[in-house]
């Protein structure tokens, strides 16, 4: 049998007889108290928690237990084929980082760090658009990694395909728009700690970086200085969140960029028929971790009606709820065409630097090619007829 990602186990167990044990947990739920540990309270509420009473938080996660695996015994003896293309990406495996912003808060290498353990592990990252550092930072700082941009579309278009254009100038290899989020959700922990880590001049590094913005900014302080610093988190919430948005923004983008185009927050097949309609190249079903909308539906309900409604056209990628290999598994049985991983990594992150952000990765890589071929997977395609619902429990089949 070849080289596979679930030789990790092995090396774990190996190291467990010379009496090492791994820095960080295997399992997801301890790795995010374990992080706790490491982040100060603002910032973990920040990360970890959700929008109103948690409740879609909550329920990104239940929805998974609505569906299960049906192996099928004895129907491949070989490591699954796990690798794939994305929009002219290509991927080790079809798992990516989600864009999560500020990681400069939990580790000082920031964006840097996860973005050179992509690169060599052959996978791919999603940058946000709130990245401590700026998108050509981390670009210079991994060189030939699978990276794409994500947008939140500011209120200034000018600015926004200036973005784009320096991302598509910097090697990005798509762009993804990110539309639920054009405003802050009511999130009372981050209430309750009085912490809004953009009013402090975070997660503004490829804003900072840009020409246009700059422009905004006082000339006659330092940059860099306190009062530079609240003159540009003054300027970045005039522009920041584009209430007015519409479809007809992505024809309006396209005039700034060659790059493929995704949407990012689509939760309905008309609003994917919607999309398509307006030249997007992908659709991410996600309903942004459950820090926007409480009481939204659950991320994963969401994606097999959508998956239909799509039918190949376009790939679509899932967000919201994956912690491990298994539910990777479910949801790439359930339509996706890959997942992305997001508080995870920033957990891992915090405890250890890249190395705990490759530690996450392949522990889920690990589970889900483990869990594939237990299943009897030989390709992801295999996968799709092997999801089935819980009697009684699926939802959004």
């Amino acid at each position: 049998m070849a080289e596979s990602w679930w030789g990790m186990r092995d090396e774990i167990f190996a190291d467990g007889l010379r009496g090492s044990v791994p820095r960080l947990p295997s399992d997801p739920a301890e790795l995010e108290q374990l992080a706790q540990r490491y982040l100060p309270a603002g910032l973990w509420s920040f990360v970890a928690n959700g929008a109103g009473g948690g409740r879609t938080l909550a329920a990104n996660r239940a929805a998974f237990d609505a569906w299960e695996i049906v192996p099928r015994m004895m129907h491949t003896d070989q490591n699954p084929a796990l690798r794939t293309e994305l929009l002219g990406t290509s991927l080790a495996a079809p798992v990516m980082l989600a864009p999560i912003g500020l990681a400069g808060l939990a580790h000082p290498d920031g964006e840097a760090a996860a973005a050179r353990v992509v690169r060599d592990l052959g996978l791919g990252m999603a940058l946000s658009n709130s990245s401590s550092l700026s998108l050509e930072e981390v670009a210079d700082a991994a060189p030939g990694a699978g990276l794409w941009f994500q947008l939140h579309p500011p209120k200034d278009d000018a600015l926004g395909a200036s973005i784009v254009r320096r991302a598509e100038k910097a090697g990005y290899q798509a762009i993804v728009v990110t539309v639920d989020s054009w405003t802050r959700g009511w999130r009372p922990a981050d209430l309750d700690h009085g912490y809004d880590p953009f009013l402090r001049g975070h997660g503004m590094g490829t804003f900072l970086a840009d020409p246009l913005f700059r422009r905004s900014l006082p000339t006659d302080v330092p940059a860099g200085s306190e009062a530079w610093l609240t003159a540009a988190a003054a300027q970045w919430r005039a522009v920041f969140g584009h209430a007015g948005l519409s479809y007809e923004y992505f024809a309006r983008l396209r005039d700034s960029t060659d790059l493929p185009i995704l949407i990012k927050g689509v939760l309905h097949p008309d609003d994917a028929e919607q999309a398509m309609a307006h030249g997007v190249s992908g659709i991410v079903v996600s309903n942004h971790g459950g820090r926007q909308l409480d009481r939204s539906r659950a991320a994963l309900d969401a994606l097999p009606a959508i998956a239909r409604q799509v039918a190949g056209r376009v790939p679509v990628l899932f967000d919201s709820g994956i912690r491990s290999g298994a539910d990777a598994a479910i949801a790439l049985g359930l339509g996706a065409d890959a997942v992305l991983l997001g508080r995870p990594w920033l957990y891992g992150l915090a405890v250890n630097g890249a190395d705990g952000v490759r530690h996450v990765l392949r522990c889920v890589l690990a589970e889900l090619e483990l869990t594939m071929l237990m299943a009897g997977a030989a390709e992801v395609e295999d996968l799709r007829h092997m999801v089935a619902p819980v009697p009684g429990r699926a939802r959004g089949n």
